[in-house]
């Protein structure tokens, strides 16, 4: 199953399951990205780290290790 932080930028995937615990998955949750919500890469920094999604109609950026915690469908 293919995380965040392998999808293209412009492409836009579903969230299937968001790993990790306690404060990590939290935090991911309050920044609106739940399963279920689409989601969209819209930069990449030039080293890479941050991303720049977009989701629920609004700019966010996550960092990769945040990133490779959200699953998404295939």
């Amino acid at each position: 199953m293919r995380t965040l932080k392998q999808v293209q930028l412009g492409e836009t995937v579903v969230v299937r399951k968001i790993n990790g615990e306690g404060a990590t998955m939290r935090r991911i949750m309050d920044m609106g990205i739940t399963k279920g919500c689409q989601v969209t890469i819209r930069k990449v920094a030039p080293l890479g780290d941050p991303i720049e999604v977009t989701v629920r109609g609004y700019e966010l950026s996550l960092r990769k290790a945040d990133a490779d915690n959200i699953l998404i469908q295939e």
